[in-house]
């Protein structure tokens, strides 16, 4: 029973020392007991002291050998969660930049927040594929997708972060970066947790069409919402981001804002939904709506929301309530961000045994 108690408790403490290795170290843990076991000279050289152990030593090197093999291999296919990166710091470069006088409507925000909601769109449940993890839209054919027109801009700019964050991967950059626009814009706190990787080429890009079309109905935004796992609820809350941001004629072809504040995250999209008058917009465009001044408008993919009698109730009690809006596009928003992410750090959320084990 002592050895066994024994074992348990160096075994733990082993894990832990790894745990706390610099960053260095633990890029180098991988190689270093690559090489030290590279040779049959360095294994039997190796092996002559554990003769010396006995059997209750032997078996104790053993264990304590398993747990530095084990966290070397856990530490080089899981480096985000073992990664030092000051996301305070890095929440605080992504608030400085998004204030901008010569774009859009003075904001980075809704541009921001639209690149990580087309990274994580594409996820497909039955495949686990897709989703943020991976920053696939670096590469071709994603970033090509029509339907990512104009997310350049997001990309380019997350670029000067990135330089002074190098540590961050893009795919939680990205996704941190659209909380904090949320954040910023005077939208709701939403719970973000690090651990995305990043995919080294197009070949994991998803394929292309998984994205909403704008110029679809209700059935074509449930397939697309469902495919991801997501209810009448959450997509109804979710399409609330609409607040923020204004389309653009050379990007998606449709033109204009859906709110009259589009830098401010509010329930405006659905109270504009119920209350204002919407008419189809005659002009050489694509099929669009607008409202009585001209100066509003609403894609056929919003204006089911108030068509369908399940999506409606949910667009009625948004508009009546902010604050359950706000909750409510928080949860989905999150689960929309983690999708099919597996290295999501865990740490903030579980006890001592679930931050040193993983």
């Amino acid at each position: 029973r002592f050895h066994v108690i024994a074992t348990i408790t160096i075994t733990v403490t082993i894990i832990a020392m790894f745990s706390r290795f610099s960053s260095a170290s633990r890029r180098l843990a991988p190689r270093l007991l690559a090489r030290s076991f590279s040779s049959s000279t360095t294994q039997r050289a190796a092996a002559a002291p554990l003769k010396r152990l006995g059997v209750a030593g032997r078996r104790l090197a053993a264990v304590a050998g398993v747990a530095a093999v084990g966290t070397a291999a856990w530490v080089q296919y899981h480096p985000v969660a073992l990664a030092k990166v000051d996301y305070d710091a890095v929440r605080k470069s992504i608030a400085e930049i998004l204030d901008a006088d010569d774009y859009d409507d003075g904001s980075y925000g809704p541009v921001l927040l639209r690149l990580a909601w087309h990274a994580a769109g594409t996820y497909d449940k039955k495949t686990c594929t897709g989703g943020s993890d991976g920053a696939t839209m670096r590469f071709s054919p994603e970033k090509d997708d029509g339907a990512n027109a104009g997310l350049h801009v997001a990309r380019e700019l997350m670029e000067k972060i990135k330089a002074e964050h190098p540590e961050i991967t893009y795919a939680d950059l990205w996704s941190l970066a659209s909380v904090v626009a949320i954040e910023e814009m005077g939208g709701p706190k939403i719970a973000w947790r690090p651990g995305r990787s990043d995919k080294p080429s197009g070949d994991h890009c998803p394929p292309v069409g998984r994205l909403p079309d704008a110029a679809q109905q209700e059935q074509h935004v449930r397939d697309v919402f469902y495919r991801m796992g997501f209810n009448d609820q959450e997509i109804v809350a979710l399409i609330g981001a609409h607040a923020l941001g204004r389309c653009h004629k050379d990007r998606s072809g449709y033109d204009g804002p859906w709110t009259y504040a589009p830098t401010t995250f509010s329930n405006e999209f659905y109270r504009l939904l119920l209350e204002e008058t919407w008419t189809k917009k005659k002009w050489d465009g694509p099929e669009q709506f607008e409202n009585s001044t001209g100066e509003l408008m609403m894609l056929p993919a919003d204006m089911s929301l108030v068509w369908d009698k399940d999506f409606r109730k949910w667009v009625e009690i948004y508009a009546k309530d902010e604050q359950r809006f706000f909750n409510d596009f928080a949860a989905a928003y999150q689960k929309l961000q983690e999708l099919g992410v597996k290295g999501l750090d865990q740490s903030q959320s579980k006890g001592w045994w679930s931050k040193i084990f993983g």
